[in-house]
């Protein structure tokens, strides 16, 4: 059996999406899906959601409820979302995804491959 957690949130990335949710009134929860797109392959999708979609996986991050679309779990299983201060260009604070199972991603770092 796999103990590998599907996704993790380190304690920044998790502060700054109930930060997010609560200026979003009506958001209920964190979803992450991925789609094809862009020059590697795929991208991933954070959103703010009012509803999960019927068959979403639940997680509960830190009292943070945390849906993942199940057609992604293979290439997500072991992700680590974080949130972070990007010291390079525009300064931006941005999450962050460290992904095990990524084997290449794009120059423009928007998209990714896997196996």
């Amino acid at each position: 059996m796999n103990t590998t957690p599907i996704i993790t949130l380190t304690d920044a990335a998790i502060t700054h999406i109930k930060h997010m949710l609560a200026k979003n009134t009506q958001g209920k929860g964190f979803r992450l899906a991925i789609k094809k797109t862009g020059c590697s392959g795929y991208a991933y999708v954070p959103d703010i959601i009012e509803h999960p979609k019927e068959n979403d996986i639940h997680l509960v991050c830190n009292d943070l409820n945390v849906y993942v679309d199940p057609e992604c779990e293979k290439f997500v299983t072991g992700l680590v979302i974080d949130y972070v201060a990007d010291n390079v260009g525009l300064k931006q604070k941005r999450l962050v995804f460290i992904n095990p199972n990524e084997k290449n991603r794009c120059g423009c770092g928007e998209s990714f491959t896997v196996d």
